[in-house]
């Protein structure tokens, strides 16, 4: 417990295929009526990633009611002592989008399920989500209307990131790999993630979900980011603000200059700094802004 007003309940939530969602609820059991603050790791990402428990402390000390969790097939251990380490590829390679975007709802489905056992306000759900996180929370914000407000830090404006020719040799292969330079673990990744794409263009489509969005949204993206160039974040604010003209004052893109895909911020969790601080920041008030 990172400050004695704060608890923190490690739960897990059952998707609809059965799986464990590994999740955190923190929160100040002392309020009432706490806005919902649920956030979505990225691709190779885990709920307890650097930054993201100081992120989801300061939430709840700024009296938020603040979900984190694991992807079902994130590829994270299951005991509490594996959950930031990946002991199961197999899953992380049998992942798709259309599972992650299931997860989330199961959470949101969860926590109103639940709403008498706690002390938040099921009219007040924040989504955020970073990198392709931010993309799931755009997607579920578009097709779930008891999201209220959304956030995306350095999110992905579309999933199709994969060259014809990658495509043509992955589905040959039946698998493609990638590297995680932490670990160092080659991460493979089935072929059933481009099926899953072909197969859901419509529901996975980012930069159509986005421009039906109609809730305050806030982008963050940093202009030094070699991961997700901050191009992502600038088209997703147009497209936003173009469907949407009556929501151009609700709607806020943030470029951070000097910074990158997590803010400076680094796994293990070495502190924050000036341009996650920020972030912090700027988060906070969006969450607590009265539209």
């Amino acid at each position: 417990m990172s400050d004695n007003t704060i608890k923190i309940d490690s739960i897990k939530i059952k998707n609809k295929h059965g799986d464990n969602l590994n999740t955190d609820l923190r929160y100040n059991p002392d309020s009432k009526g706490l806005p919902l603050v649920i956030f979505c790791h990225g691709f190779k990402g885990f709920k307890d990633w650097g930054s993201f428990p100081y992120l989801m402390d300061t939430f709840a000390l700024q009296n938020s009611f603040a979900v984190s969790f694991n992807f079902s097939y994130n590829g994270a251990g299951e005991n509490k002592n594996e959950q930031s380490e990946f002991t199961r590829l197999e899953l992380f390679a049998q992942n798709t989008f259309s599972r992650e975007l299931d997860d989330l709802g199961s959470v949101i489905d969860y926590l109103f399920e639940h709403k008498n056992e706690y002390n938040y306000d099921t009219s007040n759900i924040t989504l955020i989500g970073h990198s392709r996180g931010g993309g799931i929370a755009i997607l579920k914000t578009a097709e779930d209307k008891r999201v209220t407000k959304l956030i995306v830090l350095s999110s992905v404006n579309s999933f199709d990131r994969y060259s014809d020719t990658l495509k043509s040799k992955w589905k040959e292969t039946g698998y493609f790999e990638v590297m995680n330079s932490r670990t160092n673990q080659m991460m493979r990744l089935n072929y059933i993630l481009i099926e899953d794409l072909e197969e859901n263009k419509d529901r996975l489509d980012i930069q159509k979900a986005i421009a039906k969005i109609n809730v305050p949204v806030l982008l963050i993206h940093g202009t030094q980011d070699i991961t997700v160039d901050y191009s992502n974040a600038e088209d997703l604010y147009t497209r936003h603000i173009e469907a949407n003209k009556d929501y151009q004052k609700t709607t806020e893109l943030v470029l951070l200059d000097n910074t990158g895909h997590t803010f400076g911020t680094v796994h293990p969790f070495t502190g924050t700094t000036k341009a996650f601080d920020e972030v912090v920041t700027l988060t906070l008030d969006f969450i607590k802004k009265i539209f």
